[in-house]
């Protein structure tokens, strides 16, 4: 045995003896102790017993922390809850005691400091004080409502060289309220809370979908809860936040949870049930390091099939086969660009049938042929409902395979008996079932591709509800997680890794980005003012480590407009030919337009909405060359958003970004809603007020930008007001970008030509071209190429390396921007 680790061991030996605080779980995972008194972790938490309550610190990775604190022991060390993947990893981890005991844990890129239990009296928080006859008078009407479930473990993480990232003052564990406990069913819960200290130059971002309009989520009270009727929108529960003081927190409780942020200098993390306070800390020297310990808590965002990433056609509602068809023809017809062709809702004979209505949709399988010859795929809508009376709803409600009450009725929610109840796909078994009768009835027999999944809340509120996991209340987010999960480990059950899947959701939860799915902002207004709101609402769910998110461009609901209704400024658009489209709503085609040039840069481009006609014709005449402008860019840009995809899939990093994260030392971007990166190159800046002609830009600091569309090239660290006639979408490239543009026309295969590549100098930078099949999981065993071009700025030279991307020259292909405007 080695002389100083063998002292080692027996002093680490001693130490667990004499240190009856500690539990014998800290002292199990003591792998050698050498004479300075540090401790090695092996792979198990860090456990501390202090009072009757308990502390537990577990790595994952050396800048990824779970903490868990509670009064039950056994609940404490319990695995995190559902949506993560991680195994716990305590390599690299060690623990020692400050002078004051304190425990400290230290890896390579943070620093934890749990303070000692045992604080003396004038250690501990205080408030300013008060005269004795004060007290007493106070003491006599008030006293005795001291809150006995809040702890003061006060913890502070700071990164490698000191800067503190996260400090937590408290933690609470109170009995649930008595509505709660209720509609917990029985079974023993607490209000579970901890509050965090909030700098006044802190800012926050992410935690799912909040349609108000905010940006920076300081000084905000997040409802982190599915609420489809919210104010604005729907708000969507993803309890991942990520601050620009260079960390992440996801809060590891699926009930419904209040996130109080900047209020009197503190954070609030409240929620309605649980047995424990659990939460991750990930800390990033960057935005992107962050979303990487995101990734590895809770999965990889897997690519689309190409053909998503085109252009997605669908309208409230399609209702005949022969509509879609005569929709995809007139594409074909004028030569325009068309990926994916939807049938919504309401095709069913009944819902919960789960077939198609055969009046209407005479030849399912014929007409999916004909798309596919035309390069274009099918997305079809199924809805979780069984309706009382339809082909499988005995079968399920007697399996208990609906979600139900807890009399154990199943809960329609006060729908129509013509929609019925939610199945519960939190049930493996009834998840298996869904899919497999999706896969025979729509898929295998039909020839449709990807799938739909509207209603994924539940759209039924599950507070009073039981699911096969738990009570409605205690797993109040959980559902979407689930239910796109039914549908994707079908896909990879059935087809293996020969076929992608696409699902469309309207809700999300921690985990669901690895389950192929796309998110949408639901069914909001079609308005100037959801325009304006939809960026940073967007922007926030991106930050939130779930990089597919769209709109639907043009808006999901018509207002009601009045009878004599006039826009507020003349319409850039005129609708007089569109009548049939927009009725009185004169100033819709503008809107529409200003949306849909948008929407070329949004993860997903999908039009969508309640109106007679939703096709890029059906707006008028004014409009329509200015939209087969934007949709042919969008096809142009494909092996640009392609390959900035497979990044996010490596990644975890969305690459529709909000400006903190590309430049976080310029304190000007930390508010800005409505300016965004797409990918590495592109700062986009979308118009949303009608009328206007113009708009103002902020160029970040700290490079060089270029107008995309007269090449001037300008300083950053600015704003310049910008022209923006009803055609043009400000758009910005940052110097140092290298953008590859394929073909225009349409194809969505590996096979698009990269007919252009631009290079915008006064930088060093460069671009990773991704190219695979486009359809299969190949990419996952390593089948796809990479072309990395890089741009030498001092050398003012463009190489490649990797795959060849173009036959012949470099100068018929490569374009290197002068900046001087046209």
């Amino acid at each position: 045995m080695d002389f100083q680790n063998g002292i080692g061991r027996m002093i680490g030996v001693g130490y667990c003896m004499m240190r009856k605080p500690l539990s014998g779980g800290l002292c199990a995972l003591l792998l050698s102790v050498s004479l300075n008194g540090t401790a090695v972790a092996r792979d198990a938490p860090f456990v501390l017993q202090r009072n009757g309550r308990t502390i537990s610190l577990e790595p994952y990775a050396p800048n990824i922390l779970r903490v868990t604190l509670g009064v039950d022991r056994a609940a404490v060390v319990s695995p995190p809850g559902y949506g993560f993947e991680a195994k716990p990893s305590a390599h690299g981890w060690t623990h020692t005691r400050d002078a004051a005991g304190g425990d400290v844990f230290r890896s390579a890129k943070m620093v934890v400091r749990v303070a000692s239990g045992d604080l003396a009296h004038d250690e501990l928080p205080q408030r300013m004080p008060l005269d004795t006859l004060n007290q007493q008078l106070r003491e006599k009407y008030f006293g005795g409502w001291n809150d006995r479930g809040t702890f003061n473990d006060a913890l502070r993480v700071t990164n490698a060289e000191g800067k503190t990232l996260l400090r937590m003052r408290t933690w609470t564990m109170a009995p649930e309220q008595p509505e709660v406990a209720q509609a917990d069913a029985g079974a023993r819960g607490f209000r579970v809370a901890a509050t965090f200290d909030s700098p006044a130059d802190e800012h926050y971002y992410g935690l799912g979908q909040q349609q108000k309009g905010w940006m920076d989520l300081r000084d905000h009270e997040i409802r982190c809860w599915h609420d489809y009727s919210a104010l604005g929108g729907e708000n969507v529960c993803v309890p991942f936040m990520v601050s620009s003081f260079g960390y992440g927190l996801v809060w590891d409780n699926p009930s419904k949870t209040t996130i109080q942020l900047g209020f009197n200098g503190q954070n609030a993390w409240s929620s309605e049930v649980g047995d424990r306070v659990s939460y991750f800390v990930i800390a990033g020297d960057s935005a992107d390091e962050i979303y990487e310990g995101y990734r590895l808590l809770t999965g990889v965002t897997h690519l689309l099939p190409r053909k998503a990433y085109g252009y997605i056609q669908s309208k409230a509602i399609y209702s005949t086969q022969a509509q879609i068809q005569a929709v995809a023809d007139e594409y074909h017809r004028k030569n325009l660009p068309l990926g994916v062709m939807v049938v919504d809702f309401l095709n069913m004979t009944r819902q919960g049938n789960l077939d198609l209505d055969p009046k209407r949709w005479p030849d399912p399988a014929g007409m999916n042929r004909r798309l596919h010859a035309m390069g274009v795929d099918t997305l079809l809508s199924v809805w979780p409902h069984f309706s009382k009376g339809s082909l499988f709803y005995d079968m399920l409600a007697r399996k208990g395979w609906l979600v139900h009450t807890r009399n154990g009725g199943p809960d329609s929610g006060g729908f129509k008996a013509v929609i019925g109840p939610n199945i519960d796909t939190t049930n493996p078994d009834a998840a298996r079932w869904f899919w497999r009768e999706i896969h025979d009835r729509y898929i295998k027999r039909y020839g449709f591709d990807y799938v739909w999944l509207d209603e994924t809340e539940p759209d039924i509120d599950p507070s009073n509800d039981m699911f096969w996991i738990g009570s409605g209340t205690r797993f109040y987010n959980v559902y979407p997680l689930f239910h796109t999960a039914s549908v994707y480990e079908g896909f990879r059950r059935d087809f293996g890794n020969g076929r992608r899947a696409m699902i469309l959701a309207r809700a999300a939860y921690l985990g669901a980005q690895r389950n192929g799915t796309v998110f949408w902002s639901s069914d909001i207004f079609a308005t100037w003012d959801m325009l304006k709101r939809s960026i940073p609402a967007g922007l926030n769910f991106t930050a939130t480590g779930l990089p597919y998110w769209d709109t639907d461009i043009g808006g999901f609901f018509s207002p009601i407009i009045p009878a004599d209704y006039h826009a507020a400024h003349m319409p850039l658009i005129a609708g007089s030919d569109a009548r049939d489209t927009i009725g009185n709503y004169e100033d819709y085609p503008e809107l529409f337009v200003r949306w849909f040039e948008w929407g070329v840069f949004q993860p997903v481009m999908r039009a969508h909405g309640e109106r007679n006609h939703n096709e890029i014709w059906s707006y008028g005449k004014q409009a329509e060359p200015i939209l087969a402008k934007y949709l042919k860019l969008r096809y142009q840009l494909l092996p640009y958003t392609y390959s900035v995809a497979y990044r996010s899939y490596r990644t975890g990093a969305p690459y529709m970004r909000a400006l903190f994260m590309d430049f976080p030392d310029d304190p000007k971007v930390a508010d800005i809603p409505d300016e965004y990166m797409y990918g590495p190159a592109f700062l986009v800046a979308p118009v949303t007020e009608q009328g206007a002609t113009r708009r103002s830009v902020y160029l970040p600091t700290g490079c060089d930008w270029y107008n995309y569309w007269t090449n001037q090239r300008l300083h950053g660290g600015q704003t310049v007001e910008v022209d923006a006639p009803i055609d043009t979408l400000p758009l910005f490239v940052k110097a140092g970008s290298v953008v590859p543009l394929g073909q225009d026309d349409g194809s969505a295969q590996q096979t698009q030509r990269i007919v252009s590549v631009k290079v915008y100098p006064g930088a060093d930078g460069g671009f990773t071209l991704f190219r695979d099949d486009g359809k299969s999981y190949g990419y996952e065993q390593g089948n796809y190429s990479l072309t990395k071009l890089i741009w030498d700025d001092a050398a003012h030279q463009l190489k490649h390396q990797g795959a060849p991307a173009w036959s012949g020259p470099d100068s018929a292909v490569v374009s290197v921007m002068d900046g001087t405007g046209l």
